[in-house]
């Protein structure tokens, strides 16, 4: 960590470096209320090395802040004098400082707060000079206080604080730390208009899509996202937001079984959630998003499809630098994921079922049109058949003999109502072609 030691017994114990011991000097014993550690803590530091002098020399109005500072059980810190010493109570210790401690206690706040002091110290700078206080909700600050640059939300109010003389000499902060809820609201807004956008989506295309795009509007989680879909051993590229396609990430396709592509084809084999580390160099040219610097990991996930036993295809995303890949991250990209996966099977059972249909339907044609060209093709031998047996048996001329017209009339007989019958199959196909004209009576 920038600024601070590296080791508990280098911060705790061992000189700091800058003439200042770290233990070593206790001080008188009221000097700081008992029953705090790190009242224990500032009693151990030389504070005769400090611009702030012996604490026997510590103006009352100091004196006093201090009480009230390590007697809060609210997490606080304040500083005071001319290089803005840093003080800090128990719960803001445990809360937000981390591995700045016991290191930070007597440093000047410039130094303890480096990495945020662009963003803190003008705050701090309004409070000394006007003498009035501040206020900020939820603000981002990345700090430095567990051994890597962090995204962080604190609800805060720098307040002036002022020495015997009443004029202003410090500034006391009461901080209310929102990281938990903030990232936690924006990761479940995130899933909820995943849910929504996916819905209308009638292809597998459409699907992953809409999915890349919601994900991607959740830059600070996913600076970019890649979606691949699988057609037997290829994977073929379905959407990519945040990141251009065809960067060496997101070509068209790709073949799981290369090589290169090793953790895309472990992730599906073993149908679970990959980590790529050193993704950063391991490809020139990723997005930041709204960072300053592009992902140092990737995440693979697999889009299972349990119809069928294997995967629809799958994601890649860019992960937070400023975050850690906890089990609350995990966990959100996994819902986010199982989402996509349901849909595109739903879409998938849906497609099969449109094409079944359109396959009975393509059938249902032929075969109207098979009746249709059967009965036609009935009743004109049955027509050329009735026509001269009807005439025989209506001729007067020449009437037949009675064994000859009763053979004749069964024919016609015979034939008419096989007429009928073709006359009906010829309605029915017209019925189902959707050809049959209704007339009333």
């Amino acid at each position: 960590m920038t600024g601070s030691p590296s080791s508990d017994a280098d911060r705790a114990r061992a000189d700091d470096g800058g003439g200042r011991p770290a233990s070593g000097n206790p001080q008188p014993p009221g000097a700081f209320p008992p029953g705090s550690d790190v009242a224990a803590d500032l009693a151990r530091v030389d504070w005769a090395a400090t611009t702030l002098g012996p604490v026997g020399e510590w103006s009352q109005s100091l004196t006093t802040a201090l009480r009230i500072l390590l007697g809060s059980r609210f997490s606080m810190w304040m500083c005071w004098g001319p290089e803005l010493t840093f003080f800090c109570n128990d719960a803001y210790r445990h809360d937000t400082l981390g591995m700045k401690y016991p290191w930070a206690l007597g440093r000047p706040s410039r130094e303890v707060w480096s990495e945020i002091w662009a963003d803190i110290g003008p705050r701090i700078g309004t409070v000394l000079r006007e003498g009035r206080s501040t206020w900020d909700e939820a603000l981002l600050l990345i700090l430095e206080r567990s051994g890597y640059p962090e995204e962080t939300y604190h609800t805060f109010s720098y307040s002036p604080l002022a020495d015997d003389d009443g004029r202003v000499a410090g500034m006391i902060c009461v901080v209310s730390e929102d990281t938990d809820r903030v990232v936690a609201e924006r990761r479940m807004a995130t899933l909820r208009d995943l849910a929504t956008a996916i819905g209308p989506a009638v292809d597998a295309a459409g699907v992953a899509e809409s999915a890349a795009g919601v994900l991607a509007r959740n830059e600070r989680d996913v600076p970019f996202a890649v979606v691949y879909l699988l057609d037997g051993d290829v994977a073929h590229l379905a959407a990519a937001e945040g990141i251009a396609a065809g960067h060496p990430l997101a070509p068209d396709e790709l073949d799981p079984a290369d090589p290169a592509w090793d953790f895309v084809r472990t992730s599906l084999a073993e149908q679970r959630t990959v980590l790529v580390g050193d993704a950063d160099r391991r490809w020139a040219g990723l997005p930041a998003g709204p960072w300053d610097a592009p992902p140092g990991q990737l995440a693979v996930l697999p889009l299972p499809c349990p119809s069928s036993g294997g995967s629809a295809g799958f994601f890649v995303v860019g992960l937070n630098r400023y975050r850690p890949v906890d089990a609350g991250y995990a966990g959100f990209l996994e819902l986010a994921a199982g989402q996509v996966a349901a849909r595109t099977e739903s879409v998938r059972a849906f497609e099969e079922e449109r094409r079944r249909a359109d396959a009975l339907a393509e059938l249902d044609r032929a075969k109207t049109a098979f009746f249709t060209n059967v009965s036609h093709e009935f009743r004109t031998p049955l027509t050329l058949l009735l026509g001269p047996a009807e005439d025989a048996l209506a001729d007067e001329e020449w009437p037949l003999p009675p064994v000859q017209r009763t053979r004749l009339e069964l024919v016609a007989r015979n034939g008419q109502r096989l007429l009928r019958l073709v006359n009906s199959l010829l309605d029915f196909s017209r019925l189902a072609g959707g050809t049959a004209v209704a007339r009333p009576e």
